[in-house]
């Protein structure tokens, strides 16, 4: 008899995905503010369609900075350099209204003694587990591997008729007991020129990317293969689809794999807890599973607006745990200092270069040196850990 998989699917898209592109544009602006004032509060949208893009947003900051300039070199920087291929970054139509930040707000955010008020309510979450090196699940890493890898070729010229746009999508098989089996199928869709007959992009596209991003012994015998399955994909970019930051929250964070808050990380400052309890979460998560704690684990904080602490903190470790999850929520609220002003001072969150997460995942990089996927916490939970455990026996045992 067949034996039957648990299967998973996760996507990604590359930084030439005019979300994806909105996206960076929106955290190049913060960054900037950021670099030249730390203290600056930023939340900024983007929104491209055809030639046009359209910057929105409130900050509150000494610092000043050329918002059209920052988003030409973001656009021509991915790629987009003509109008044959979505956009030119260099002729588009900038257009920009950026306010100051509500001062109901800013009242609520600047507290006095150093304190921080969360910059909204809202729940974050936080995921992590031992499917990869990078303690992040298979499919989303993967599919992150794909994208990059998709952009890498088009960028070093080795397929010179790929466009910016593009697409990944992975499905990973699990066994019962939550272990990876190998990978069924795999769809990439690719922006190019007219002129590439399909047969050619689709056999280098195998080649390049799907051989060099995935590894051989994961391959399933039958894994299935989709490239371009409409069988052309030349008008893409902000031609294509209108694109708008903050769209693509499950691609920015575990590919559907744990819950999401709903809150979207990208032009946003460190005092917005979408971004920062976010971060938090996913660097205690990290740290619960690098520590041997659980194999799985999921940490959800929620705020509200202009209070410094969180108003809940719960772990879910699906019962993977070795040792009970009230003990590890325990050692958790121990170690980690969730407030505003310990997560943005603890992850150094001021001084974070964001436009390089904004495309290929905020979480899992291993080519960035990110404070939230650290894992030095992991000898403070073991002892944490150990001190709880030998209480609950001495407990038990009166």
């Amino acid at each position: 008899m067949e034996r039957k998989y648990q299967l998973f699917t996760s996507e990604s898209v590359t930084e030439g995905h005019p979300d994806k592109m909105c996206d960076m544009i929106s955290d190049a602006i913060l960054d900037a503010y950021l670099c030249k004032d730390p203290n600056s509060h930023v939340a900024v949208e983007t929104m491209a369609s055809e030639d046009i893009v359209f910057i929105a947003g409130e900050v509150a900051s000494t610092a000043s900075v050329d918002v059209k300039s920052l988003a030409r070199e973001v656009i021509c920087e991915i790629g987009y350099d003509s109008k044959k291929k979505g956009m030119d970054g260099n002729t588009c139509l900038i257009l920009s209204n950026i306010g100051v930040q509500s001062s109901d707000i800013a009242q609520g955010v600047v507290q006095d003694a150093g304190q921080i008020g969360a910059g909204d309510q809202g729940m974050m979450y936080g995921y992590a587990c031992d499917d990869t090196e990078e303690l992040m699940p298979l499919s989303i890493s993967l599919a992150h591997k794909l994208s990059a890898q998709l952009t890498k070729v088009r960028k070093e010229g080795i397929l010179p008729y790929l466009y910016p746009d593009g697409k990944s999508q992975i499905t990973v098989a699990y066994d019962d007991n939550g272990n990876v089996v190998g990978v069924t199928d795999i769809v990439i869709s690719a922006q190019h020129n007219a002129e590439v007959p399909m047969e050619q992009l689709r056999n280098d596209i195998e080649k390049y990317v799907i051989r060099e991003a995935v590894p051989k012994d994961i391959i399933m015998p039958d894994v299935k293969i989709h490239i371009n399955p409409t069988g052309r994909f030349v008008i893409g970019g902000p031609e294509g689809d209108v694109g708008l930051t903050g769209r693509k929250i499950i691609v920015d964070t575990y590919g559907g794999i744990a819950r999401h808050g709903g809150g979207a990380f990208s032009g946003k400052d460190p005092t917005k807890v979408d971004r920062s309890a976010a971060y938090a979460a996913r660097y205690a998560a990290k740290n619960i599973v690098a520590a041997g704690l659980c194999r799985k684990c999921e940490v959800n904080l929620a705020y509200a607006i202009g209070v410094p602490e969180p108003v809940s903190i719960r772990i879910d470790t699906f019962g993977t745990e070795e040792v009970p999850c009230s003990i590890i929520e325990k050692a958790a609220g121990e170690v980690f200092d969730f407030s505003v002003a310990g997560i943005i001072n603890k992850l150094s969150l001021t001084s974070v270069t964001y436009k390089p997460v904004a495309a290929y995942g905020h979480f899992g990089r291993l080519d960035l040196d990110l404070p939230w996927e650290r894992v030095d916490k992991v000898p403070a939970l073991i002892e944490a850990v150990t001190g709880y455990v030998a209480e609950e026996i001495l407990r038990k045992c009166k």
